[in-house]
Parts: C-alpha cells; sequence; structure tokens
C-alpha cells in the first residue's frame, strides 16, 4: 500500500489545517510523540477519523532524547516489574521482526562480573528470566556466559583486574526520532491528518463534555476550531501543565525524571558489543552507534526545569564519565566528546517524596471527563500498548462500535519487502547512482521509501552526493526530511531527522548554509527566513554547550 497521504510536506501541513477547521473527527489526539504518533495509527487503522496535533516539531521532546534502545528493561527484573518486561519484550521481537526490522536492530551487551561465581549466579538467574519471558516468539539469540578470556576478547577495554567474567545478551537498536516519524507517516498513509507546530489553546466543551478543541497554527497564527467526538491526550512531561491549562483534574501526576546522554568515537572504547554497567544510581548503557561513535548513559535524576528544551550540565557529563571509567583500562575525558544530549522521561507518580528511579514505568490511562482521555507513563518500546490502551478507553466516548487494534500486524512505512531489498543493494546501487555501502546505510533509515531518492537525485545530482567531506549524510537525505518528512527549520533536520547534532563534533553548525540552501526551496524561504532558520539553530548549539560547561 503506497500513497501521497504518507507524505509530509508544506503542502500537506495547509492541507491538515484546512481539514482540522472544516472536518469533524472522532479523535483528536495531542502531541506528536512516540505515544500519540502510535495512537493515531492504532486509530486510523480501525477505521476511525483521526487528527493528532503537535505544538513542536513531532517528536521533539522525550521521543527523540531516549537511550534508542528497543528493550525490556533488565533493571526492572529488580523491581519485580515482571509485567512490564514481559510486555516489552513481547513489542521488541514484533519491532525486529516484521513491524519496522529496517530500523530496530538487534544488539548484544555485555554485563560485566566483577566476581566469579556469587555474581554470576545472580546475574545470570535474572538474565535467564529476561530471556524466559519473551515467550515462544524469539528472533534475538538467548544469552550466554563469558569467561574472563573471552570477556577481553570482546571487550579489550575493560580492566582485566576488576572485570573478571561477563554475560553477553541481546536487546535492540532505533533511532528514536526516524522510527516515531515512520509512525506518523503510516497513520497519514491509513488516512489520519497531521499538523505539528499546531497548539491546543482550551478545549471545547458542551456542558460537562469535551467535543474538541481550539488550536493556532503558530506559522501562520490562524486559529481553527477542531471538532472531535473525543480528545486522547499524550503529552508525556507536559501532561501536568496541560491538564491545569485546560482545567481538568487527572487522576495522576507526572513527575519528569531527566537522562544525559554523551558521544565518543569508537577509537576512544575498543570492544565489539555494547555494555551495560550497573550504577549506585542507575544503570549505565555503552551503546554502539553508527560505525565510529559510542552513545554512554544514562542519568536519573528529578527534574523541575525547561521542559521544551532540557539540557545536560557538568555535572552530569563528569558523572556519566567518571562511572564508566570504573571498569576501562583506558580512560576517556572530555577530550572525546563529539556530542551531548539530554532527555526527560515521563514517570507516573502519586507520591510527591518518591525517588524517580523507584518509580514504575507502568502506564496510566485516564478518562477524568466525558470526551476527553489522557495516557502518561510506559517507556518508549511499549508504545503500541500504551496506544492501543487510549484508543481502546477513547471508543466508549463514541457510541458506535469499533474494530478491536489490529497494529500487532501492521508493518511500518518502509517495512515491506526491506530484506529483499537489502539483498539487492548492488542492483539498488547501480539504479540510483550510489555506492552499495551508501544504499545499505539508507535502506537501515528509510526501508522501501529508499525508492523516493531517485527522483530527487534526477533532479538535482549534486543531492546524490555527501553533505560534506567525511558526513556519511547524502544531500537528498537533507531535501528528503522537508519535502517528505514534514522539517520545517534546520533544527528539524540536523536535531531529529539526520542526529548530525550530536554525530558532528561541531553540532552541525558548519553544515547550516549547506543545510538551508537544500531545504529553503522547498520550503518557499527568502534569503531572510534561511538567514533567521541559521540562527535560530546556532543559538541553540550555544546555549547547549555553554550547559555543559557550569
Amino acid at each position: 500500500m503506497r500513497s501521497a497521504n504518507s507524505i509530509l510536506n508544506p503542502e500537506q501541513r495547509t492541507s491538515a489545517i484546512d481539514a482540522l477547521e472544516s472536518e469533524e473527527f472522532d479523535i483528536l489526539v495531542i502531541g506528536g510523540g512516540v505515544t500519540g504518533a502510535g495512537i493515531a495509527l492504532d486509530a486510523a487503522t480501525r477505521g476511525l477519523k483521526v487528527a493528532l496535533v503537535e505544538s513542536q516539531d513531532f517528536a521533539a521532546g522525550t521521543s527523540s532524547r531516549s537511550s534508542k534502545l528497543i528493550h525490556g528493561g533488565l533493571r526492572y527484573l529488580e523491581q519485580y516489574d515482571f509485567k512490564l518486561v514481559r510486555e516489552a519484550l513481547h513489542e521488541r521481537e514484533l519491532m525486529v521482526t516484521t513491524q519496522a526490522p529496517h530500523l530496530v536492530k538487534p544488539l548484544s551487551f555485555l554485563y560485566p562480573l566483577h566476581s566469579k561465581v556469587r555474581e554470576r549466579t545472580y546475574v545470570g538467574a535474572g538474565i535467564f528470566l529476561y530471556d524466559l519471558l519473551r515467550g515462544l516468539q524469539r528472533a534475538l539469540p538467548n544469552h550466554k556466559h563469558l569467561s574472563h578470556k573471552m570477556v577481553q576478547a570482546a571487550a579489550p577495554c575493560l580492566n582485566s583486574k576488576i572485570v573478571l567474567g561477563g554475560i553477553e545478551y541481546f536487546d535492540a537498536q532505533v533511532d528514536d526520532a526516524r522510527h516515531t516519524m515512520m509512525i506518523l507517516r503510516t497513520a497519514g498513509l491509513y488516512g489520519a491528518t497531521l499538523a505539528n507546530r499546531t497548539r491546543v489553546e482550551s478545549l471545547i466543551r458542551e456542558g460537562e463534555r469535551v467535543v474538541g478543541a481550539q488550536v493556532t497554527d503558530l506559522a501562520s497564527g490562524k486559529r481553527v476550531k477542531v471538532r472531535s467526538r473525543s480528545v486522547i491526550m499524550a503529552a508525556g512531561v507536559w501532561s501536568n501543565e496541560l491538564h491545569e491549562h485546560f482545567g481538568i483534574t487527572p487522576h495522576y501526576s507526572v513527575r519528569m525524571s531527566k537522562g544525559v546522554h554523551i558521544v565518543v568515537p569508537r577509537s576512544a572504547i575498543d570492544s565489539r558489543v555494547g555494555m551495560i554497567l550497573k550504577t549506585a544510581l542507575s544503570v549505565l548503557f555503552v551503546i554502539p552507534w553508527t560505525e565510529d561513535k559510542w552513545i554512554i548513559g544514562t542519568t536519573d535524576t528529578d527534574y523541575t526545569g525547561d521542559r521544551t528544551n532540557p539540557k545536560a550540565d557538568a555535572a552530569d557529563v563528569d558523572y556519566i564519565i567518571n562511572e564508566v571509567n570504573k571498569v576501562l583500562a583506558k580512560p576517556i575525558s572530555r577530550a572525546d566528546l563529539l556530542g551531548v544530549f539530554a532527555g526527560l522521561r515521563p514517570l507516573v507518580s502519586s507520591e510527591k517524596s518518591s525517588a524517580t528511579t523507584k518509580v514504575s514505568r507502568e502506564h496510566i490511562v485516564d478518562h477524568p471527563v466525558p470526551g476527553f482521555v489522557s495516557i502518561a507513563g510506559g517507556k518508549y518500546t511499549t508504545y503500541r500498548v500504551m496506544a492501543k490502551d487510549a484508543v481502546d478507553e477513547s471508543v466508549r466516548d463514541l457510541n458506535k462500535k469499533v474494530p478491536e487494534s489490529i497494529t500487532r500486524t501492521i508493518p511500518i512505512l518502509g517495512a515491506d519487502g526491506f530484506h529483499a531489498l537489502v539483498n539487492s543493494a548492488d542492483r539498488l546501487a547501480e539504479e540510483l547512482g550510489l555506492t552499495s555501502h551508501e544504499v545499505l546505510r539508507l535502506l537501515n533509515r528509510y526501508g522501501s521509501e529508499i525508492f523516493e531518492f531517485k527522483a530527487i537525485i534526477a533532479a538535482d545530482p549534486t543531492l546524490g552526493r555527501a553533505l560534506a567531506t567525511g558526513s556519511d549524510y547524502l544531500g537528498v537525505e537533507i531535501a528528503y526530511a522537508a519535502s517528505h518528512e514534514g522539517a520545517m527549520s534546520i533544527s528539524d533536520v540536523l536535531l531529529r531527522r539526520t542526529r548530525i547534532f550530536f554525530e558532528s563534533g561541531d553540532y552541525g553548525l558548519s553544515l547550516t548554509g549547506r543545510v538551508a540552501e537544500i531545504i529553503g526551496p522547498i520550503l518557499g524561504w527568502d534569503e531572510d527566513a534561511k538567514g533567521a532558520s541559521i540562527r535560530e539553530y546556532e543559538d541553540l548549539v550555544q546555549a547547549e554547550r555553554q550547559a555543559i560547561l557550569v
């Protein structure tokens, strides 16, 4: 199934704003993170008329700032949260096999052991249970025990006097912002109306019942009244603020926990596998990212600051470096940093005094007034289950028979024929005028959507070349971000459609002119608009750089 409905661009957005004003919907979704995207897809594939609005860019919050892992949550076993772990492991298997094999990739992790017997028995039992909880569907290998010698072969970077053995197990990895974008585009494919930078100002009520929302198109300033038989709010860390703004008293509150990650070159840590390290406060992952980078994180600290732009500070960076250095034979330092990013976890809590590390990641669906449902909590991996639960609750307001959720069987845009395309990479390279390596990289970001690139490159052959010397990104990816993926600024492109912001070492500042040159014509920019977008991005980078110094 292919359709222009999956394309997000200026023309589509204009049509979406018009539809919000003129049509009536079954469900209006507030929030364009992964949960909101999942809700839009779930509702659309049940045959419901659904619209989604997001006040910032799609995936601008938590859904672009996670650890990039699709996992069951090994540490939640210690909290006896078996239901969450089992649910997440089942979702992981689905994503790796059928839903998003182009985006979600198996990844091996080493759990270093510091004693020869006692720790191996305890940790081994936990990881055995972790494997067992996924049930009969097993796309990823089982765990295996490694001797001291085997650990040193797998991860020479580890201090052999401290690490005496290990256990290797598997989880999976994803580019969260790209995955969220593909879920949204899949929802569009099935008829969902999608609009970013569209802010909900207030809810529309008839008596106690919510029947829609007043929204503002932040690009034009136009205000429209959206009529909907039910509204679902999936606002993550903005939940408390919006509940208060809407005058609704929920049955839960959301606490924010800040998670910070640093990015260093592969050369800084010599290992063929990722690693998971237990710390006094949480766990630390050393995660392979691209062929030449590691992501290391995360922190887990209570947060009360700016939700829109959470920033890492010097203490966060130093904590991560100090913790990973406890097991490394050759320490890393700030000199190794290529990038830093911070995100916020929305944790459901009813006890204000509880530590965020002890709050469960279980999600809550709330239905405080007729016509309004909200959802919060959970974790990225279980977005599909969260979406299903929210729509199941919302349809109670529709007073009509609605089919059950079918998203378990729906592949995400780009997944169809992925493995066959990988096998045909050499032929595709000839067809597109690219190298086989470039085609494989694109397939693992866009899947079967790679065919859209042919016309773009044909119209401008320079877009088939690298964005800059040494960059893995091609010009066509930048153009595609604006022409098909809803990017409206340089920040959208460098932070979320690509990961140049934390991969490049200079935050992508040297590339802003070229990016503006590519996306400007697609977005209808004049020179003033190009300059404004460049300055907006430079200001953002300056604030990020300043934060980690203090």
